[in-house]
């Protein structure tokens, strides 16, 4: 894949990861939100803070929306069956079309926001 097809969805994705970042710019830690703006490395996308990123980036296979965040445990009920446990940390990777939309890449931005809006209020995330 060239990396036209990156710079493309890079002229049109980046207005938004600022718009972002300035609204978030005051509810995450020092440092943070960060914009990732290296295409001809084949990544672009925004960290949140540590645990919550979104990047689009050049796969093997094509364009990839690559999302990382921790997943809560939020519906006791949803698993009683097995244990899962709080604040893991989750990575999820979908492919994009060549041609992504803005309301795609848009909505792929909310959903980042979402999670992170969502998050139980931790003060701290530490290894015992």
């Amino acid at each position: 894949m060239a990396v036209d097809v990156l710079q493309d969805v890079r002229m049109r994705f980046l207005p938004m990861l600022r718009a972002a970042a300035l609204q978030y710019a005051n509810r995450v830690p020092d440092g943070y939100p960060s914009i990732v703006d290296d295409p001809n490395s084949g990544t672009i996308g925004i960290e949140l803070d540590p645990s919550y990123a979104l990047y689009i980036a050049r796969g093997e296979d094509g364009l990839q929306a690559r999302m990382y965040r921790r997943s809560p445990r939020t519906d006791n009920r949803s698993s009683s069956s097995r244990q899962k446990y709080a604040g893991a940390p989750f990575s999820d990777v979908r492919p994009l079309p060549e041609n992504v939309s803005d309301q795609e890449l848009r909505n792929l931005l909310a959903e980042l926001m979402s999670y992170y809006n969502y998050q139980p209020g931790l003060l701290y995330i530490t290894d015992d």
